[in-house]
């Protein structure tokens, strides 16, 4: 009876080893066994000034190193002058925009509402939020808008690095992801998915079973048409926990970001993984756009902060950008 429950547990072990060891899209990319890869991204970039001013303290002062631009919005010529003039290798993609969600502050589609009148409301401006646009838009609209904001980009004159979703709005419905995968693969422009182990994505959105299989089945079809995919999203941080009606110092708003952010890295699993977050160095005017400005502040803190930076090295985590994985995509089988 000994023998055989021994037998028994080794043989779980076992099991749950080969489970355990499934190969990460990280590895495939080259990166080592059981590492951490991350990319630190920044969203809604040319949003605003407050959002430019930001996005570029965090990049030239901290350790974020990707960002994506929303393309209707009206500060996006300002930060591409700054790209062209001053970062020219600067890790840039595109945040596909299909809401438009503040009250007073607003911007359309940059197809014309002519073109695309399922994409508007009311006022002219995009939806106000994801059910809407999932409620509303024509999926053929959708995809007329995404070749509109990718053919801008490379109108100004630069190649987008990747593609993601703004507040997510693509991935609302399979019609929306089926035209967004296949902006990318048609393009060569890698996109946004996390369709490996995607644990702590999954976790938060409460994906299980049929749902996660999905993410793998359509993760292998965008690395088969030869682009990379991640492992998981970090996507927490805009739901980080401030003391509310109390006022911060920047230190004291800084500490308790970078503790949150080193708290949910750590509960990330091995692979590649994008750390998602929001960062804006907020000025008397942000406050009338919206009233995020004290977390999208505390983000840009994080980024800047010496001691998370020296969390990254100490767990020796590895830093990687889009235009890296495109390069190492290249190259893997």
């Amino acid at each position: 009876m000994t023998l055989r429950l021994t037998s028994l547990i080794l043989m779980l072990c076992v099991v749950t080893q080969a489970c355990g060891q499934e190969t990460t899209y990280a590895e495939r990319l080259g990166f080592p066994k059981g590492a951490k890869v991350l990319i630190l991204h920044i969203d809604d970039v040319g949003m605003s000034w407050d959002s430019n001013e930001g996005t570029i303290e965090a990049i030239e002062n901290g350790v974020a190193n990707s960002l994506s631009i929303m393309m209707p919005c009206p500060w996006v010529p300002g930060f591409v002058r700054y790209m062209k003039e001053k970062n020219p290798q600067l890790d840039a993609g595109l945040h596909l925009t299909l809401t438009s969600e503040w009250r007073d502050y607003r911007w359309g589609p940059l197809s014309g509402r002519p073109a695309v009148p399922s994409l508007v409301d009311q006022e002219g401006a995009m939806w106000r939020n994801v059910e809407l646009v999932a409620k509303n838009a024509s999926p053929d609209e959708v995809e007329t808008e995404i070749k509109e904001q990718i053919r801008r980009a490379r109108e100004m004159g630069f190649e987008p690095t990747h593609l993601d979703s703004h507040m997510g709005t693509l991935f609302a419905t399979p019609e929306f992801i089926e035209r967004y995968i296949k902006a990318g693969i048609e393009n060569q422009i890698p996109v946004m998915f996390p369709g490996g182990h995607a644990t702590m994505i999954a976790n938060q959105r409460g994906i299980t079973g049929e749902m996660k299989q999905q993410l793998r089945m359509l993760g292998k079809k965008i690395w088969a048409a030869g682009l990379p995919v991640l492992d998981d999203l970090h996507n927490v941080s805009y739901n980080f926990e401030y003391p509310k009606d109390q006022d911060l110092s920047d230190t004291e708003l800084q500490k308790l970001a970078t503790d949150q952010y080193i708290k949910t890295i750590r509960q990330l699993k091995p692979g590649l993984s994008m750390v998602i977050m929001h960062c804006t160095d907020p000025s008397e005017v942000f406050q009338h756009i919206g009233s995020s400005g004290r977390t999208r502040k505390a983000d840009m803190l994080a980024m800047t902060d010496p001691a998370f930076k020296k969390f990254l090295e100490d767990e020796k985590i590895i830093l990687t950008t889009w235009r890296e994985l495109k390069e190492r995509r290249t190259g893997a089988r």
